[in-house]
């Protein structure tokens, strides 16, 4: 039985709102794309959100639209894609990063005021794999030192944090729809989340190459050329309509794997639900330090697995050479990146392909 670990979803319904928006509407900041904006902001339970090209957009152009100084230090995880990190260095700041909490694999709380200094002006916390990080304690933090919490949602859509959404806890949230993604748009794509109005009309703006409200040819600040295409956005309107059941869809999901493989060898399964966070399982993620043996033995039954994260952004290659990083300093995140493996998980995976990845891992553990 084959098992990918992950196919995007892609109904007719979401083809033919493509071709319609191909058909009817501007190519560029049609109809379309202010409806999604409006939608998701719903959603989330947020007054605006404004959309661009992608996460990694979405996380610059918030350090950037919020005035954040130049040459400043931001606090992110060292364990998450490279983006949430790129985008700092992108916006002209430094990324600082703080040691994770092993139960989560999101940012240690407990850590984090050490890793504050005169120059630190604000906080990305990385709601990784799609469960929340500890948000009260971060904003807490925040507030006693003055700085701007800007939540990378990329992987969090929807996920639920004492009763906000994901992207309506700090200041202002990013989301990706990357292929991947809880949702997708057809392509690349992102959004930010606020409830700051005059936020929101500075992002519109930038992604529009700075143009000034209601002019084609003035501009009033340095933009960029990063907007949501509208096919894109119309895509994504009808994804969003299905976010909700698809998250329950992996929920579902996660509970079967978490009956089926709780005390399976040395397997460390992900942080459950609680009363206050309501996960989304954009991965699901085990750990065992017999990582690299069970890929290979789960690709022998046609399985497919993934390593997410192989190593933390601060030992790739580019951040090494950049800022002297040589391992050891943020020894959480390099354990758990040397021993994580992310299993099948998609709304359309079938309970008993689910199953069978469980049977085949407790076989390997039996051996």
């Amino acid at each position: 039985m084959k098992v990918p670990i992950t196919i995007p979803m892609m109904s007719q319904e979401m083809i033919d709102a493509a071709v319609n928006a191909l058909r009817n509407e501007r190519l560029s900041l049609g109809e379309s794309v202010f409806k999604f904006e409006q939608e998701f902001a719903q959603m989330c339970g947020v007054k605006r959100a404004v959309s661009v090209s992608s996460g990694t957009h979405a996380l610059q152009l918030a350090i950037e639209a919020m005035g954040i100084r130049k040459r400043s230090t931001i606090i992110t995880s060292p364990m998450s894609f490279i983006a949430s990190a790129n985008a700092i260095v992108h916006a002209g700041c430094v990324p600082r990063f703080c040691d994770i909490d092993e139960k989560t694999y999101t940012i240690d709380p407990g850590k984090l005021k050490r890793r504050i200094t005169t120059k630190t002006t604000a906080i990305i916390p990385v709601h990784l794999y799609g469960y929340p990080c500890a948000m009260d304690e971060i904003l807490a933090l925040a507030k006693e030192k003055n700085l701007a919490v800007i939540e990378d949602a990329c992987q969090a859509h929807g996920a639920v944090y004492k009763g906000k959404k994901a992207g309506a806890i700090g200041d202002v949230g990013c989301f990706s729809f990357y292929a991947t993604k809880n949702m997708t748009v057809g392509g690349d794509g992102g959004m930010i989340t606020t409830n700051d109005d005059a936020l929101a009309d500075r992002l519109e703006s930038m992604r529009h190459c700075g143009r000034m409200k209601g002019s084609n040819y003035e501009h009033d600040i340095m933009g960029y050329t990063v907007r949501l295409n509208t096919v894109n956005a119309a895509i994504g309107r009808v994804q969003l309509k299905y976010l909700h059941v698809w998250n329950e869809r992996r929920r579902a999901i996660a509970a079967i794997y978490d009956r089926h493989l709780k005390d399976v060898g040395d397997l460390r399964l992900p942080p459950a639900p609680t009363q206050d966070i309501i996960p989304v399982y954009h991965l699901y993620v085990v750990r065992t330090k017999r990582r690299d043996e069970l890929a290979a033995f789960l690709k022998t039954k046609e399985i497919q697995t993934a390593y997410h994260y192989p190593l933390p952004i601060h030992l790739q290659p580019l951040y090494k050479q950049m800022y002297g990083y040589k391992g050891g300093e943020f020894p959480k995140a390099e354990k758990a990146c040397n021993e994580v493996i992310s299993l099948p998980m998609y709304p359309g995976l079938t309970d008993d392909q689910v199953k069978f990845v469980c049977e085949s891992i407790r076989e390997f553990f039996g051996r």
